[in-house]
């Protein structure tokens, strides 16, 4: 999620073995959200597939920015995998330099549209933040993250002005930037009384590893 204008940047890594297929499984953007509920479940519990995800929040995207936060969260997401692969495959034209200290990286530019694992690692990264900003939602409805998943929707900017921006906003980014300046502090009313909170709910190898970092607008992507 590099484009939102809230919520975290969410990357997935995949081990998919030689072999092994889930019908179905394409980029997640070509994929309706029913669609990918179905295919996450038949990803995540498939018994020769490893997955893992990398979550990075919206403070570090403000420290460090969602490039470098996007690089962490892919770096995160392979660290978190049951073994270390020795070759990871990359979505997009760049890859975390911590990765290639550790192992074989190569980038495949549109990887999820080319590659089966790096395809079902998007399928996971998109779910998992959407399920987060569906949580989000419901502590802070009035921004209607459910809907838009923190893109930066006309409506959204509308709510943003309007409310003032909620503690998961990234403040560095445009039109926040603009209108409260990066050291503002999420202090509307909206914000400071979140109506109902429930925690929200976490790419691919073929004895190599995929990564795909969430979403929709994703140029980078990682495959272990």
């Amino acid at each position: 999620g590099r484009g939102p204008l809230a919520g975290p940047v969410v990357a997935a890594a995949c081990v998919v073995p030689d072999g092994v297929e889930v019908k179905g499984v394409t980029d997640s953007k070509k994929l309706n959200e029913e669609q990918r509920e179905y295919l996450f479940q038949q990803i995540t519990t498939h018994p020769q597939i490893q997955h893992a995800v990398g979550i990075v929040d919206h403070k570090v995207i403000d420290e460090i920015n969602i490039l470098q936060a996007s690089m962490l969260a892919m770096e995160k997401a392979v660290q978190a995998l049951p073994n270390a692969p020795d070759f990871v495959f990359v979505d997009g034209n760049r890859s975390p330099s911590g990765l290639r200290e550790t192992s074989t990286v190569e980038t495949v530019v549109k990887g999820d549209a080319k590659c089966f694992s790096i395809a079902a690692a998007s399928i996971i990264a998109k779910v998992t933040r959407d399920r987060l900003m569906n949580g989000f939602d419901e502590q802070w409805p009035i921004y209607g993250f459910a809907k838009h998943k923190g893109y930066p929707t006309p409506a959204h900017k509308n709510l943003v002005k309007q409310h003032g921006p909620c503690p998961i906003h990234r403040m560095t980014f445009s039109p926040l930037k603009q209108l409260f300046g990066t050291e503002a502090k999420a202090e509307s009313v909206i914000a400071q009384t979140p109506v109902k909170s429930r925690t929200p709910r976490r790419q691919v190898k073929r004895k190599e590893t995929d990564f795909e970092e969430d979403g929709g607008d994703s140029d980078n992507d990682f495959v272990p």
